[in-house]
């Protein structure tokens, strides 16, 4: 029971890596909050998480990414019913792949809507807590980014972008708030079997993508989530500031990795 008793807050969280959080820490013993917009879709995954990991301490706070003013309400309601919030998850992420593409062709307000909203929520969400985390000595901000933030695509600009200030913000948090007792550390996902990959990635863009892995596949949401627990736990208790990326070494291979990869299986 590695994170026994810690009050967990997890946004977006009904689905792929934020409800394997969910479910991975109340599996640790932790009090966890999932942070959603939609109350009913919720109330149905908590009900199975309950069965499934044995934790009745599973609740639902109201969270909705285009009302940045719910990171304020959902923090207070948490810090109200438990007195404390141990750990905030910032899983929330947006991206419109056929809208989002490069410089030339993504327009302003595509970029600044993605940048706003993905940003935006993190950076919400962060402030939203830190007040209860100084009061009770400390806590644990864990910011879900993406390895788009640290290698360049040839789309997706906005979303590039706004993961790579995720990933400075996570930074800036770990150092200004240390001395309170707040650690912060991001993790950077590879390409992840989620809904939300399915239905806005082409087979065609998967495919490519896992041939430049030397871990040919995707990631699971679960393995995901073990790091989640890490950074949650107090095993970590003396690492911040850290970028952790779960790429199955993406972007770690010379760039003719999947040609050469190819022609090594053929021999």
């Amino acid at each position: 029971m590695r994170l026994n008793k810690k009050v967990i807050l997890v946004t977006a969280s009904t689905r792929g890596i934020g409800l394997a959080a969910v479910a991975a820490c109340a599996k640790e013993g932790a009090i966890v909050y999932m942070a959603a917009r939609n109350r009913e879709r919720a109330e149905t995954r908590i009900k199975e998480l309950k069965n499934e990991t044995g934790n009745q301490h599973i609740h639902y706070v109201h969270y909705d990414a285009g009302q940045l003013e719910t990171c304020r309400s959902m923090a207070d309601e948490v810090a109200k019913a438990e007195g404390r919030i141990d750990v905030l998850v910032n899983n929330f992420g947006s991206s419109d792949p056929a809208m989002d593409l490069d410089i030339a062709k993504t327009s302003v307000e595509t970029f600044l809507n993605t940048v706003t909203i993905n940003l935006g929520n993190t950076y919400a969400a962060s402030q939203a807590v830190i007040p209860c985390m100084r009061q009770n000595g400390g806590g644990s901000i864990i910011n879900i980014s993406s390895i788009s933030g640290l290698i360049p695509d040839i789309s997706q600009v906005a979303y590039g972008t706004a993961k790579s200030a995720i990933n400075h913000l996570t930074e800036l948090i770990a150092v200004q708030e240390a001395r309170n007792g707040i650690r912060c550390n991001a993790i950077l996902p590879g390409m992840t079997q989620t809904d939300a990959v399915r239905d806005a990635l082409s087979g065609f863009f998967c495919d490519s993508f896992l041939k430049q892995s030397p871990i040919q596949r995707m990631a699971k949401p679960e393995e995901i989530a073990a790091a989640v627990v890490y950074f949650a736990a107090d095993e970590s208790s003396f690492t911040t500031g850290q970028l952790l990326t779960i790429s199955g070494g993406f972007g770690l291979a010379t760039p003719l990795f999947g040609a050469l990869a190819d022609l090594a299986d053929r021999r």
